[in-house]
Parts: structure tokens; sequence; C-alpha cells
């Protein structure tokens, strides 16, 4: 099981919302707090949980924390009513009121930071909340650091303005409506000697991003997207086997089936959330078998080690997979 995830918090926890406001436009802040009045499970720096909203349907969205993760009896989520929303987005705009009560699995962290000197900063909008502890994290290890933070208007940015005023020389503050599109050859070419990237924010950003540190040598970039890259048809459109190590079964997942729902079609139920190949709760260790790797979580030095994949969403490569199941 790849490191990155925490598979012992897969669990529901009941949460109490206890402070609810407005943080930029469509963007509100919930802080939640666990409802039996005990400590919430430990998270670090890029860590996101899953909340649970009961209704018909039922929904799953993922939501990064953006507190601190030394704070052990809270935690702090934001919410950006999205324009073209499914349904989640909105229900916890327009609905999640202070005193309700929400379900939430995790944490989870598919966003790591890395031990470094020095780190560069470049979030989009919402994108921010991750963004947040890390940002905490580095100015506590002493590292040096630069943010870059754009959105459309400075309407729209959560936290900006305390981010600016908190961390003076260190936040570049980039609404669109005043300075363009974020300059990203600029700000990579400006970053400290050796920094690790760190980006997040809508998919144009996070695809042009990955352009341009695939352009420089030593660009090291960690991405984390809200929402499912576009990789476009499966290469393989065939049917493959997956053996399953530790029972010995061997099952035959067809082309328009997923590797998840060709388990729970055979009554083998494996823990999962999204179904997108962005949160990762379905991360499975391969044994043998190269792999098709369609999540947006993965780096391209994950995907070339071909040791865990995402059942929900990736493939096989060839004919066959030996997974740690």
């Amino acid at each position: 099981m790849n490191e990155k995830t925490n598979p012992a918090n897969d669990g529901d926890l009941v949460l109490l919302v206890t402070e609810r406001k407005l943080v930029a436009d469509h963007v509100i802040e919930l802080v939640l707090r666990a409802a039996a009045d005990s400590a919430l499970p430990p998270w670090t720096a890029g860590a996101h949980i899953d909340v649970v909203l009961e209704g018909e349907p039922q929904l799953v969205r993922q939501y990064s924390l953006s507190g601190s993760p030394s704070d052990a009896d809270s935690w702090r989520i934001a919410v950006l009513r999205e324009r073209d929303s499914r349904g989640g987005s909105a229900r916890i705009y327009d609905e999640i009121a202070v005193g309700d009560r929400l379900v939430a699995r995790g944490p989870r962290n598919n966003f790591v930071l890395e031990p470094a000197g020095a780190y560069l900063f470049v979030a989009g909008g919402i994108g921010i909340t991750p963004i947040i502890p890390m940002i905490e994290a580095a100015s506590r290890s002493g590292a040096e650091w630069h943010l870059v933070y754009g959105g459309r208007n400075q309407r729209s940015m959560a936290y900006a303005d305390e981010l600016a005023g908190r961390y003076k020389g260190r936040v570049t503050l980039r609404p669109q409506d005043e300075h363009g599109l974020l300059d990203l050859e600029s700000i990579l070419a400006s970053r400290p000697s050796g920094a690790l990237v760190y980006s997040c924010g809508p998919g144009a950003l996070l695809d042009a991003m990955e352009k341009q540190c695939a352009a420089l040598p030593g660009a090291t970039l960690h991405t984390e997207w809200f929402v499912p890259r576009d990789l476009g048809e499966p290469l393989a459109t065939y049917p493959f086997d997956v053996e399953l190590a530790l029972s010995g079964t061997t099952l035959q997942v067809r082309p328009e089936q997923s590797i998840l729902e060709a388990l729970e079609e055979a009554g083998i139920l494996v823990v999962s959330s999204c179904q997108e190949g962005t949160c990762g709760t379905c991360e499975t260790a391969v044994l043998d078998g190269e792999v098709e790797h369609r999540d947006s979580i993965l780096t391209l030095e994950e995907r070339a080690a071909n040791s865990t994949m995402f059942i929900c969403v990736s493939r096989a490569a060839g004919t066959r997979l030996v997974l740690d199941l």
C-alpha cells in the first residue's frame, strides 16, 4: 500500500458543524468537531477528508483540510459552490448550517509535503486550501518558500488577505482581472534553487504547470486534482485477467468494466469513494503485470514504479495483472 494513504481512517466519523462563515465569493468555511466530543484523527499537510452527504442520491465529496494539523479538536474545510455543481458543493453551501451533523471518512493524504530546503507553491482559486497547512509546515521547518496565488478576482480568493498579512514578502497575489493569467514560465524560472513545486487548482492550471515543469530540468512537481484528468479513452479496449494473490481467485475484467466493478460483481468488496481516481481510497498494490494508469494522483515516478494502482479507473496495459487482494 502506498505510504500516501491512510487506510486505517476509512470508517465513518460523525462531525458537528460548529462554525460557518463566508471567506470569499461563493466560498464558505466550515469548522468541524467530533460529535462525540473526542479528539479527531491526526493528519498532515495536504490531507483531505471524504464528506458523505446523505439523501437521494447519497453523495461523497473530497475536501482538503485547511486548518492546522496541531489542532486535535477541530478540522477546517472550505467549500466552493461550483457553477456546474453535480450536487455536492451546492448541497453543502445551500443547506449545511451550524449545529448540523456531517459524516466523514479519512483523513487521507495523496499530496504529501516532502522534506525540502525550499518550496514554490502555486495555487489557483479553491486550490489554496491544501496549500495553507503546507505553508505552515514549511515555515515551521525553516525552509525557504514562496506562494503565488491566482484567482478570477480578489473577491474570489479565499484567505488571500490573511495569508499576505501573515507572511509578508512571501506571498504574491495575482487576481486575473488585474494581472491576467499566471505567467508560469517566469514564476517557475524564479523559484529558489532546488525547490520542490506544489500546485493545486483548476485543471487548466495543473495541465499548464505539468507542461512547464516537463521542460525544466530539476523541476519536481507535485499536484492535487479536484476533478479527474481528461485522459481520453483507455488504450486497452480488450478484456484482461486480474489474479487476486491473497485468495488465488482470477477474474476477467470486461472492456466496459473497471477492476473495481468486476470485483463488486464477484461479491468482493473493496473500500472506495470517488470512483474517479482522485481520492485515493481504492489504492491497491500491484504484484505483477503492467498498468495503464488513469488516475489523477500518482506522480510520473510513481507510475513508472508500477507498484500501485487505483482500481476504480486504471487498467491493465497487457492481458494480466496480479494484485495484492
